[in-house]
């Protein structure tokens, strides 16, 4: 079927992290696309005050975009999907990290908090260009609405803990640094409820990215793309490998499948 929107991931597949820039190769692209009608979104692991602060729209000006691994949909300023985390479930890896002395961001529609700042927070952050959030002591009941939160431990401590959190999964993004969602929220999630919403169907959306959280994703678009910097097992489910961030990988594919 044609294709109607064009997904992307934003850290490594739309946004170099080597130039801070995105290549211009890929700002043409996306305003070939648009000029002939096809939608762009952005489709991140960040909320929206962290895609806001990436600088990505000093270069994209997206049609809408997908937050928080899925757990948010917008478009033109508008909610159209939303999909929390329990709160039983915030109170349990609160009381985790407290114990297993890691950091935890909790992630809110406009704005963030971590209990704590250690090495692998700042490592995690440096590598990616990212502040963090404002600090907080948080209560053994978070009495706010969270979206998605970050686990800055390595493999081992989730192991200890994911098998505690009801109907959860992870999507690690650095070595100390781990996504934490609900089972039925994904990026995926997000995307099919943007193309239901503009009556479309996810065979009419091309989905690319980079990394462990974007697999639901490239898996069910009708094109799946995996950047040639992505992660193994993305390039595995991927209809396409493209090139790497820093080598037009993003307009290559545009380009391979006729949208350009």
């Amino acid at each position: 079927m044609p294709i109607k929107a064009v997904f992307a991931d934003i850290d490594q597949t739309l946004y170099s992290h080597k130039t801070n820039s995105v290549p211009s190769s890929a700002v043409k692209a996306v305003e070939e696309m648009q000029a002939k009608g096809i939608k762009f979104f952005l489709c991140s692991g960040r909320n929206s005050y962290l895609i806001r602060k990436s600088g990505v729209y000093d270069y994209i000006k997206p049609d809408g975009i997908v937050t928080m691994n899925g757990a948010q949909a917008i478009i033109n300023g508008e909610n159209i999907y939303l999909h929390p985390i329990p709160p039983e479930v915030v109170d349990a890896l609160i009381k985790f990290a407290k114990r297993l002395r890691f950091g935890l961001t909790l992630i809110e529609e406009k704005e963030g908090h971590i209990n704590m700042i250690d090495e692998r927070v700042i490592s995690a952050h440096e590598k990616y260009g990212t502040r963090f959030p404002q600090p907080r002591t948080f209560p053994d009941h978070y009495d706010r609405v969270v979206y998605q939160a970050i686990a800055y431990c390595d493999a081992f401590d989730e192991s200890l803990f994911l098998p505690h959190l009801k109907e959860c999964k992870t999507a690690r993004w650095d070595e100390f640094a781990v996504y934490i969602m609900p089972k039925d929220c994904d990026k995926s999630k997000g995307v099919e409820a943007v193309m239901k919403h503009l009556g479309y169907s996810l065979d009419e959306a091309l989905c690319i990215g980079d990394d462990a959280n974007d697999l639901e994703m490239i898996s069910k678009a009708g094109i799946g793309v995996a950047m040639g910097n992505g992660s193994a097992d993305l390039k595995k489910a991927a209809k396409y490998v493209t090139g790497d961030v820093d080598e037009n990988g993003f307009a290559q594919a545009m380009s391979k499948f006729g949208l350009i």
